[in-house]
């Protein structure tokens, strides 16, 4: 299959390019030009502003693609821009558990409901990160329920080539016995692992589903029990007080997300135990050399 990945020269759109080769599709990587890849010629790439309109009809002229996976689609207007402006057959939205209205233990896709409120056509800067993934959810049930879509909703990415460095954030301030304020500790949170999160969005190209589904690692884990690893594995002790940096996973209460349907569909997740401490001890060797 012909296939457009918006937004894959970085994190977990990397793993999706790469597995999409692997796969043997043809891949199409749509990016602004500012990072390089190790694609090589094995994937093609197209220069493109995908904040603007009239740059992607431009770019994308007299082509068509069996599937758009997009990455880096924050708000309905960017949901606009590409559905409108490029031909294709399936479009794959990575949206996140950020629209969840809060997020709970054992949150399903139910839960969240694109109907439910009126759509707001909107550019990135006029909602915060979670008012403007609901928007783009919104554009797609409410303006493009007639479209092939689904909307892949991710909770906090991790991994090695994290550049949000919110998990290391935890080590490194423990080991260094940096101040942090921290005001949920004890709150079981999820996750999911980059690499498998690219896999996903792979998986889900050929796949007849549409609406909305879940990704994330089996299981949840506490930032105590994060932090207690850390000075277990170190000896040294986090500093936790008010007047510290703010942590960057503070406000988020106790969820889990339930991947019931991704099951179904054939993907299994990796449990979040299994390969959590083994990034933990990548951070604390990061950290201490």
């Amino acid at each position: 299959m012909k296939i457009l990945v918006i937004g894959g020269t970085r994190f977990f759109g990397i793993h999706a390019v790469n597995e999409l080769l692997k796969m043997g599709h043809n891949v199409t990587i749509a990016t602004r030009g500012k990072a390089s890849d190790n694609f090589g010629d094995r994937a093609e790439r197209i220069i493109v502003e995908r904040t603007n309109a009239e740059n992607m009809k431009n770019a994308f002229a007299g082509r068509h693609f069996d599937v758009i996976i997009d990455n880096i689609a924050y708000c309905s207007n960017d949901i606009k821009y590409a559905i409108e402006n490029i031909d294709h057959d399936k479009y794959i939205f990575t949206s996140s558990t950020a629209v969840y209205e809060p997020k709970h233990l054992n949150t399903a896709e139910p839960d969240f409901d694109g109907l439910s409120k009126k759509l707001i056509w909107c550019d990135r800067q006029e909602f915060p990160y979670d008012e403007s993934k609901r928007q783009a959810e919104r554009a797609l049930c409410q303006e493009y329920s007639a479209k092939n879509w689904t909307a892949v909703r991710f909770p906090f990415a991790i991994g090695k080539d994290d550049y949000t460095k919110r998990l290391l954030f935890y080590v490194e301030h423990t080991i260094k016995e940096i101040p942090m304020n921290i005001d949920n500790l004890n709150s079981r949170l999820g996750f999911v692992f980059s690499d498998e999160a690219g896999k996903f969005l792979a998986f889900l190209a050929d796949k007849n589903f549409n609406g909305a589904i879940n990704g994330s690692s089996d299981g949840t884990i506490s930032i105590k029990k994060i932090i207690n690893y850390v000075e277990n594995k170190t000896g040294k002790k986090a500093v936790i007080d008010i007047s510290g940096e703010s942590a960057p996973y503070n406000g988020e209460t106790e969820y889990s997300i339930n991947t019931d349907k991704a099951n179904t569909a054939g993907f299994k997740f990796s449990s979040l135990h299994d390969r959590i401490y083994d990034l933990l001890d990548h951070y604390i060797n990061l950290t201490c050399n």
